[in-house]
């Protein structure tokens, strides 16, 4: 029942990290709401989304109006769920809306760049998704409209993504309804936008690498080339045409940006007419590129 709940030795080395990890991700996201946010009403979908929005029209505070919406969603979560959420998570919610509170009554919500909401939606985002970015490495989560997408999705057939998209443009759209204006929706989709690229960037790293599907009658050659000259891994696909239905080899590998420059002007050199195909590989873990212990360590 508590698998999904992640625990670390109090005062180890990995209890300490994870709540470094959160009290740093609480700190950037106060920053990222109270001087680039919530001025502008801009708003991130959510539990925030529907804290500012309240903010702006009764002049209750973000924070615990957030943490109030996040404590019951996580008791109908336990309720419905089981124990997927564990103190850090608590932790993490209490101390961010603790601190957005402090912070914007300190700041008295004065954005930190006037009249540029367009630039604030853009490094609010990055702020925002710094710091759950932050959170998720400590395990951790930071409710909202995570704990309200899986409880839908235990009744419902959609999958969890869709549901959270589906929230926050539910949220946006409320703010369009209650504040009137159309820039305030535009700004938001653009802030989430943001968001959302910069927690997959802090989670996996910015990656140069692209993962190569490569169609030739030179295979042996480009196998050569890729483990002996480049020290590279791959393998071979079983492949069956779809025209002629001839059976061949697919070299399947994953290359630095770089090189996969070199590996097309050799395979040019031997082979013309082969074909290949290049993906972005958001992350690439073992097989000569950072381990998966590396990433769990670091």
């Amino acid at each position: 029942m508590t698998a999904y709940i992640s625990k670390e030795r109090p005062f180890s080395s990995k209890w300490f990290k994870a709540y470094s990890f959160i009290v740093l991700g609480a700190v950037v996201l106060t920053f990222g709401y109270v001087f680039f946010i919530i001025p502008y009403k801009i708003l991130p979908g959510g539990v925030y989304g529907i804290s500012i929005i309240l903010h702006h029209k009764l002049g209750t505070p973000v924070g615990m109006t957030a943490l109030v919406f996040n404590v019951v969603l996580l008791l109908v979560g336990l309720k419905l769920l089981g124990p997927r959420f564990g103190v850090k998570t608590l932790t993490a919610l209490i101390l961010t809306s603790v601190m957005v509170d402090a912070a914007s009554y300190w700041s008295g919500l004065e954005p930190l760049v006037e009249d540029e909401a367009l630039l604030s939606s853009v490094f609010g985002g990055l702020l925002v998704g710094v710091g759950v970015g932050l959170i998720f490495k400590s395990r951790a989560s930071t409710g909202g409209s995570d704990v309200l997408a899986m409880i839908l999705g235990k009744y419902s057939s959609m999958p969890v993504g869709q549901i959270m998209i589906a929230i926050d443009s539910v949220v946006v759209l409320l703010g369009l309804l209650v504040f009137g204006d159309w820039k305030i929706p535009l700004y938001s989709l653009l802030l989430i936008f943001v968001y959302g690229k910069t927690v997959d960037v802090v989670l996996q790293g910015p990656s140069y690498d692209k993962t190569l599907f490569i169609i030739s009658k030179k295979h042996d050659l480009i196998r050569e080339k890729l483990v002996k000259d480049m020290g590279r891994r791959g393998s071979f696909l079983s492949g069956e045409g779809m025209f002629g239905g001839k059976n061949h080899k697919i070299i399947f590998t994953t290359v630095t940006r770089r090189e996969v420059a070199i590996l097309q002007d050799f395979i040019h050199d031997i082979d013309p007419d082969a074909f290949m195909t290049v993906l972005e590989a958001n992350e690439v873990l073992g097989g000569g590129f950072r381990t998966l212990k590396d990433k769990l360590e670091k």
